[in-house]
C-alpha cells in the first residue's frame, strides 16, 4: 500500500489502512520512519478532534470489564471509539499486555471500536511515544474518543497524563488500606476516581471507600481552580453508573473548554513533547557518534569498577563528542 492509499484509507475511516499506518509509526527502520513522518504531517490538520482519556488502575481492579463497558456505552451513543494501551510490563515479559481482543471481545466486534496493543518490548518512553502518534492516526480517521489504558502504578500514570485531556484512577473497595499504598503522585493526576465493583454486599464498601477517597482529596492542593475531582461508584460488570461517569467526563470536558484551559493544557502538552523528542534524539544521536561510541563500554566500566565518578565520566564523553 502505497503512502497516499494510506493517508486516503485512514481518512475514510478504513480500518486496514489505520492499522498500515501504525504499523508504520511502530518501525525503527530509517525509511519507514520517514514515510510516517510524511503521514501525520498530512494528516495533522485533521487530529485534535477526539476527547483523550487516560485509565489507570491498580491490579484487580477489573480494568478491562470497564473499558469495554465504558466503550460499549459510548459507541451505543454514536461514538467511534480507539483503545490503545501504554505497557512499560513489556519489556520485562517481552510479551503485549493485552490480549487486548480476547479481553475485550465484545467491543472488539463493534464496527466503531478499535482496539490496539502497544508494541511488546519497548522502553516506556519509546511505548508513549508510539501510543501519542497512533493516537493522532485514529483522530484523523475520525474517531472521536480515545481511551489511552496504562498498566502498572508509577511511571506509565504520568506519561499518559501527558498525552489526554483527562484522567481516570480506578480503584477497589477497602480505601483504608489501598490509600497507604497509593503513590501520591497518582492522586494528584487523576481528574476523577472511580471504585469499581460497587454491587451486591460490596456496595456499602464502595461507599465508605468513596468517603475515604474524597477525605483524602480534600487535604490535597487542587489540581485545578475550574474543577472538583469527583469520586464516582460504579459495577462495570453489571453496567451500573456508566452513564453517570460518561456525564462527569462531558462536564469537566465543558469546564475545562469554558475556562480555557482544555486548549492551554494541549498546547502545553505539544511543546513538552516536542522537547521530549528533541531529548531522545540527541540522546540517540550522541550514543551512537563515531567518536563517543567505541569509548562509551570503557568509560561505562570505568563508572561500574569506581575507577571515575559519573559526573567525571559523562564530561570526557562530552569533550569526545564535541571533537567534530
Amino acid at each position: 500500500m502505497h503512502i497516499e492509499e494510506i493517508i486516503a484509507g485512514i481518512e475514510a475511516g478504513k480500518l486496514r489502512a489505520l492499522a498500515k499506518g501504525i504499523t508504520l509509526i511502530e518501525s525503527r527502520k530509517p525509511e519507514h520512519m520517514e514515510q510516517a513522518t510524511k503521514v501525520l504531517e498530512t494528516l495533522l490538520p485533521r487530529t485534535g478532534n477526539s476527547m483523550r482519556i487516560g485509565i489507570s488502575g491498580v491490579p484487580g481492579v477489573g480494568k478491562s470489564t470497564f473499558i469495554e463497558a465504558f466503550g460499549l456505552y459510548l459507541v451505543r451513543k454514536g461514538h467511534k471509539v480507539a483503545v490503545l494501551a501504554v505497557d512499560p510490563s513489556s519489556q520485562i515479559t517481552g510479551g503485549s499486555i493485552l490480549g487486548d481482543k480476547t479481553r475485550m471481545e465484545q467491543l472488539a466486534r463493534e464496527e466503531h471500536a478499535f482496539i490496539r496493543p502497544s508494541p511488546a518490548g519497548e522502553t516506556l518512553g519509546g511505548v508513549a511515544r508510539k501510543t501519542r502518534e497512533t493516537m493522532l492516526l485514529c483522530e484523523a480517521a475520525n474517531y472521536d474518543i480515545i481511551l489511552v489504558e496504562t498498566v502498572g502504578v508509577g511511571q506509565s500514570e504520568i506519561s499518559v497524563a501527558a498525552m489526554v485531556d483527562v484522567f481516570l484512577l480506578l480503584q477497589l473497595t477497602g480505601a483504608g488500606d489501598e490509600l497507604q499504598g497509593i503513590k501520591k503522585g497518582v492522586m494528584e493526576i487523576a481528574d476523577a476516581i472511580v471504585i469499581n465493583k460497587a454491587d451486591g454486599n460490596n456496595k456499602p464498601a464502595a461507599e465508605l471507600a468513596r468517603q475515604q477517597y474524597l477525605n483524602a482529596l480534600h487535604i490535597m492542593r487542587p489540581k485545578s481552580q475550574n474543577w472538583t475531582v469527583p469520586v464516582l461508584t460504579c459495577s462495570a460488570l453489571h453496567n451500573i453508573g456508566i452513564d453517570h461517569i460518561w456525564e462527569t467526563l462531558d462536564a469537566f470536558r465543558t469546564s475545562m473548554l469554558a475556562s480555557g484551559e482544555f486548549d492551554t493544557k494541549r498546547r502545553q502538552q505539544a511543546r513538552e513533547w516536542m522537547w521530549t523528542l528533541l531529548l531522545d534524539d540527541l540522546k540517540e544521536l550522541f550514543i551512537h557518534d563515531k567518536n563517543v561510541a567505541p569509548l562509551l563500554p570503557q568509560v561505562e566500566q570505568s563508572v561500574i569498577d569506581g575507577l571515575t565518578t559519573p559526573s567525571a565520566a559523562s564530561r570526557r564523553l562530552l569533550e569526545r563528542f564535541r571533537r567534530h
